[in-house]
């Protein structure tokens, strides 16, 4: 497996922009270190350009005939190896050097089952998903988890799309759609979408959080949906009034600091039906991978209770938090490390650790070559802005994984695992074996 090709490019005319993607895809194929025809493409435009979606890949489809496979999506914000795209129009493009067996792009004309397809007759086993989906597709929540349910390992990764305008996915699979389908026009309004890979395709992926803890754990003793009621056996509206020194009677300071306050709900333990990978170990302080960060939604003094937006978890946990700038840049240094670690010796994440603590911008860990590519999904409400500068954030993994392809969206909601989780990014790196010198 090569190197995975990339471009990125702004521009008001979309064809302009896509000039300038396709003349810098061209220049990387004609290296020796990247594939000549890699099949499969991974899209992402900014919502700038999402009613010409259907125009732009049936442009870059003519453009690009070596490639037979496409995903994506849109975002507020797209993301390229060490920029950001925001609130301006934008494409990035990655080819994945990949052989047809090791993946399938699946869609609502071609649906992802155990088996590739509906009549099995492929014999392809999704290991893990890229997964794009519609934040309005009535209990996307639940068709994430069944999506991870279909794959041997239950993990998956992706986000919601995110857009001020039209929501686009992009999915044109070479083994076609559905008899009774029709002409499928590649561009998709509504559902899930991705890219399922087989156990052959080398697969390290991480989630950082975005918010840190301001309160203890402590455990759900009583709930209901989306209602908790009580906290370590105390009312819990109660212990939120105490907790943050607010008060009924002050109404307006106390829906004041509320807005600021956000819930971690942990379930007791992974659900033991699932399969895959557990979440990795937390760092003290902050979130881990099995903690939702959710807004707290209101209140009910008559029977003292907090409403959250996520079903709550009765016997699971809650933490209050808040979102901090601070707190996510430690975490996603925290996650690029573990991924690093993955591939090379403990010496280099030392050495990692140290450069980017420096600031050093044009570091270029050894062992860089094993990745041949990666995603970055992260929270619209991210990015840049969030990190302090334009285009923090991607920097930021740029200084620790080096100069690694990467595409990536700013998302309405992020996929990871088989939960939809708020206010994290999600970094996936595709690795291949180093060849002997």
């Amino acid at each position: 497996m090569k190197l995975f090709s990339h471009a990125h490019a702004t521009h008001p005319q979309w064809r302009m922009a896509a000039a300038m993607v396709l003349a810098q895809l061209r220049a990387q194929m004609a290296l020796p270190e990247h594939a000549a025809s890699p099949p499969l493409a991974l899209l992402y435009i900014t919502d700038h350009y999402a009613e010409e979606a259907q125009a732009i890949l049936e442009h870059l489809s003519a453009e690009l005939p070596e490639v037979t496979d496409w995903a994506g999506t849109v975002g507020v914000g797209i993301a390229a190896n060490n920029v950001e795209y925001f609130d301006e129009p934008a494409m990035a493009v990655m080819l994945c050097d990949l052989a047809p067996d090791q993946y399938r792009v699946f869609s609502g004309v071609a649906p992802l089952s155990a088996s590739g397809r509906e009549d099995g007759s492929d014999g392809f086993e999704a290991h893990t998903a890229l997964v794009h989906a519609d934040g309005g597709t009535p209990e996307v929540a639940e068709l994430i988890t069944e999506i991870a349910e279909r794959t041997s390992s239950g993990y998956v990764f992706g986000g919601l799309a995110s857009s001020r305008s039209a929501v686009a996915q992009f999915a044109v699979g070479s083994i076609g759609t559905l008899r009774g389908q029709g002409a499928a026009t590649g561009v998709f309004r509504g559902g899930l979408s991705g890219v399922a890979f087989a156990s052959s395709v080398g697969v390290i992926s991480r989630v950082t959080q975005g918010a840190q803890p301001v309160d203890r754990e402590r455990r759900i003793t009583e709930a209901d949906g989306n209602q908790v009621f009580r906290l370590d056996g105390e009312p819990a509206l109660g212990v939120l009034l105490e907790r943050f020194g607010l008060s009924l009677d002050r109404l307006p300071e106390t829906v004041a600091r509320l807005r600021t306050l956000l819930v971690g709900l942990r379930e007791p333990e992974e659900p033991s039906h699932r399969p895959g990978p557990r979440p990795a170990l937390r760092v003290k302080g902050q979130f881990g991978a099995d903690v939702l960060v959710r807004h707290i939604i209101g209140l009910d003094p008559t029977r003292g209770s907090i409403a959250v937006a996520e079903r709550v978890p009765e016997g699971g946990y809650l933490a209050f938090c808040e979102r901090s700038a601070q707190a996510a840049r430690a975490d996603l240094m925290r996650v690029c490390a573990e991924v690093r670690e993955e591939l090379e010796p403990e010496e280099a994440v030392m050495t990692l650790a140290t450069t980017v603590s420096a600031g050093e911008s044009d570091a270029s860990p050894l062992g860089a070559r094993r990745m041949v590519g990666a995603v970055y999904v992260s929270c619209a409400g991210r990015g840049g802005p969030h990190f302090g500068a334009p285009s923090a954030e991607m920097q930021i993994v740029r200084h620790a994984l080096g100069d690694v392809p990467l595409v990536g969206f700013f998302a309405g909601g992020e996929i990871a695992h088989h939960r939809l989780y708020g206010y994290t990014g999600v970094l996936t790196v595709f690795t291949a074996a180093v060849e002997a010198t």
